[in-house]
């Protein structure tokens, strides 16, 4: 086992309140002479355990306390010293404790200290769970997340009635390709323009239509974010159009295209 499954699995505390096997103990000790972080750990146990009792050590009332440094403190001579010994002896016959009892009772405090230890090693476990499960499920709902987008993307490919237009890169930047779903009974256009490369820092894609041979503006592009991919992304509406194209601007824009780095025609 490594350091940290071993620290991890509770069996050092068990070890430190004496409820393990003898061959247990064998493991353990060859642990902590391998592993430094695993002595350490048993120490660490150890001192807890021991703050533990002392911040629960039960203090004798007052009363009790002041009763018994009074009777200390009375300091009677001669024979009144010898007769009050024969009178507490004769009225306090001396109680032995048998050892059955002080087993009983160490027995007792070891297993409210270990009940203590354990509940506590497996209330962590509980809260490690539930952090993990909380965990689990924000995975779950990301990825669902992005189901539901893939899923409105497909709906937008395989829609009949869009015409795809294929956005090539030109010479200079071969690898500008975007894909666009032209609905022409309604005019709305979707671009995937997950394929164009990241943009320059203070620069931006802009989208155009190509309408009786002038370029019209059909809006910005966000093909990247902070690493996270945009697919379909609804630009300008148009209701005729030759051709679209995708040039490369300064952020937020400009009148007419300046670097064009993808065209395609209407089919």
């Amino acid at each position: 086992m490594e350091s940290k499954e071993i620290i991890s699995s509770g069996i050092l505390e068990l070890y430190v309140l004496g409820q393990t096997s003898s061959q247990e103990n064998v493991e353990i000790m060859h642990w902590a002479n391998l592993y430094p972080e695993v002595h350490a750990e048993i120490e660490a146990i150890q001192i807890s355990l021991e703050k533990y009792a002392a911040a629960n050590a039960i203090e004798p009332p007052k009363e009790v306390k002041d009763k018994l440094f009074a009777k200390i403190n009375e300091t009677p001579s001669g024979d009144s010293l010898q007769e009050s010994h024969l009178t507490a002896i004769r009225s306090n016959p001396v109680v032995s404790i048998s050892s059955k009892m002080k087993f009983l009772a160490a027995a007792s405090i070891l297993f409210l200290v270990a009940s203590a230890v354990i509940n506590y090693i497996y209330i962590n476990k509980y809260n490690n769970v539930n952090s993990q499960l909380a965990q689990t499920r924000s995975l779950l709902e990301k990825e669902q997340q992005i189901s539901n987008e893939l899923k409105s993307d497909w709906d937008i490919v395989k829609d009949p009635n869009n015409t795809a237009v294929s956005l090539k890169g030109v010479e200079a930047n071969p690898n500008a390709t975007a894909k666009i779903f032209w609905f022409q009974q309604t005019g709305e256009v979707m671009i995937d323009a997950s394929n164009l490369p990241q943009a320059p820092a203070g620069m931006q894609y802009q989208f155009w239509a190509i309408i009786d041979g002038k370029p019209v503006d059909g809006g910005l592009i966000i093909n990247n974010n902070d690493g996270t991919k945009y697919r379909m992304q609804k630009m300008k509406s148009f209701g005729k159009a030759q051709a679209f194209a995708i040039s490369l601007e300064k952020t937020g824009g400009n009148a007419v295209p300046t670097v064009v780095v993808s065209l395609g025609k209407v089919i």
